[in-house]
């Protein structure tokens, strides 16, 4: 609906001039607004009706409001657009080689319900940029080297008694039952081998917990095998980078000087013992997105915990030669599980966490998914335990569903599954409301494949259901004189399609009856 907008409005002042167009919160001020009479020097109230008459039908009425324009959609032209949307498959625009890395989680213990938040978000959004026309590869970054896999193999000797236990030791029943498992194969002192044949144990785990999830990647990434080793990326970044006249030897290490490019301070590229660090790593690893696999774009999802590293990284791959702008981060805020109006701690090293596999049992995966895709990435949310378990209207996901569901049954009832009615014999406020509605899904997904923005999906099948479940308390439908009751029933029938496309793209099931 937005697109066909603008291709009216450019018709009128040219596409080179630069607008809004969104959809209005409240039909006062329109079914739709825009900023063009900003770009322009014309009345707004004699550039309304020039709009007007160059969408001929497709306007009920324009009208300037100040500088701002709004846009009533005709009847027509909602009919018109319903049926868009139902055969919606992907928006026809020029695609790019797009790398969306996720979760990527080190292999060091279960994974927990807060790195559900970064999943569910990253394959959804994989989903919308598909949807958009863009080549989409799914990746999970094995982060199998360094520290954290030879403390992981401390923490199993200790468990074995085959070392001292340490206070950074990874704790809990998983550490013990990865101990057992591997008692018979491991030997004492050997802290990195023990590492790695645990964290191999781990990943299996995570990719169990992810098929549950029904989250799935195209490339598992090892930074062990593909970045480290004589044959690793990890030797040829650092000698680009020793190239550029940006590195520097000091106290005993290698620095970048990031200060130099777009960063507070210089970083350590290679620690005093000889080891790389993991920001050195991770440009080899960009470095293989950029230049090995040739991606347009890298989209990485981290914790919040990484805030603080995205102008390093930044300012890093600018340093290898590549345009910072075609790296993009998005950081997932804290999620704090509440039960009872109490919190539920969680930490992994001490063992004491709550797991994306327990959390998907307690409350399904639809409500686990939904839950998280409600909200931005960077606000902080509470996950209400009790809410997520509730069958009723309370629980977002059952609202959304059951407006489906309901759509089925009113279909069943009238012994049709798909129906074709006089879209114009439909003008009541609540059967309008829901047309209205439903027309967005192109704009929707479009706009969230420009801005990552994925939870206004999960808010689109909220106002979809809304609308539905208003009109459904509004009007007959089965009983309605004949001619209204085909036109309704075909309302309902394109709400399902549309509300079953819209859960497909969420990863959330359709179910039948509930």
């Amino acid at each position: 609906m937005i697109s066909k907008i603008e291709e009216v409005i450019n018709s009128v002042v040219g596409s080179d001039k630069k607008f809004l167009v969104s959809a209005s919160d409240k039909s006062d001020f329109g079914h739709y607004s825009t900023n063009v009479a900003f770009s322009v020097k014309e009345n707004p109230a004699a550039l309304a009706e020039k709009i007007k008459q160059a969408g001929g039908d497709f306007f009920e009425k324009t009208e300037a409001k100040g500088k701002f324009i709004n846009l009533w959609i005709s009847r027509s032209a909602l009919a018109e657009g319903v049926v868009e949307a139902i055969e919606f498959k992907q928006l026809k625009t020029k695609g790019e080689k797009i790398n969306l890395e996720f979760i990527s989680a080190n292999p060091t213990g279960p994974l927990t319900m807060a790195n559900g938040r970064g999943g569910f978000w990253g394959d959804v959004l994989a989903n919308v940029l598909e949807l958009a026309g863009h080549e989409v590869t799914r990746e999970y970054y094995i982060n199998d080297a360094g520290n954290q896999i030879r403390l992981l193999g401390e923490s199993v000797l200790a468990a074995l008694g085959k070392a001292e236990p340490k206070e950074e030791h990874y704790r809990g029943e998983y550490i013990k039952e990865v101990a057992e498992g591997l008692e018979k194969k491991v030997k004492e002192g050997d802290a990195e081998q023990t590492g790695r044949m645990a964290a191999k144990i781990l990943l299996k785990q995570i990719q169990e917990s992810l098929k549950a999830a029904g989250i799935n990647f195209d490339v598992w990434f090892s930074e062990y095998e593909n970045l480290r080793g004589d044959n690793g990326l990890i030797g040829k970044v650092l000698a680009i980078l020793e190239k550029s006249g940006l590195v520097e030897d000091k106290e005993g290490a290698r620095w970048l000087k990031t200060s130099e490019i777009a960063d507070d301070k210089d970083r350590v590229l290679v620690k005093s013992d000889g080891q790389p660090t993991y920001f050195l790593a991770d440009l080899a690893y960009h470095y293989d997105k950029f230049i090995n696999r040739k991606f347009d774009k890298a989209i990485d999802i981290w914790g919040a915990d990484h805030h603080g590293y995205i102008a390093r990284l930044k300012a890093g791959v600018k340093a290898l030669g590549f345009d910072p702008e075609k790296l993009k981060i998005i950081i997932t805020q804290l999620v704090r599980l509440v039960e009872g109006g109490e919190e539920k701690k969680m930490s992994k090293r001490k063992g004491e966490f709550v797991t994306l596999d327990e959390l998907i049992k307690d409350v399904g995966p639809d409500a686990a998914r939904f839950f998280f895709l409600l909200h931005t990435p960077e606000s902080h949310m509470d996950f209400d335990l009790a809410l997520a378990k509730e069958r009723s209207a309370k629980n977002p996901v059952y609202y959304a569903q059951y407006a489906y569901v309901r759509c089925g049954s009113i279909l069943e009832k009238a012994g049709v599954k798909k129906v074709k009615g006089n879209w114009d014999l439909l003008k009541n406020d609540s059967e309008l409301a829901l047309m209205r509605e439903l027309v967005k899904l192109p704009d929707v997904v479009w706009q969230s494949a420009g801005d990552y923005n994925v939870s206004r999906l999960a808010r689109y099948a909220m106002d979809i259901a809304r609308r539905f479940h208003d009109f459904y308390e509004k009007e007959r439908v089965i009983e309605a004189e004949a001619g209204i009751k085909e036109a309704r029933l075909a309302l309902v029938a394109a709400t399902r399609e549309i509300l079953a496309k819209l859960f497909k793209i969420l990863g959330i099931s359709a179910p039948e009856k509930m």
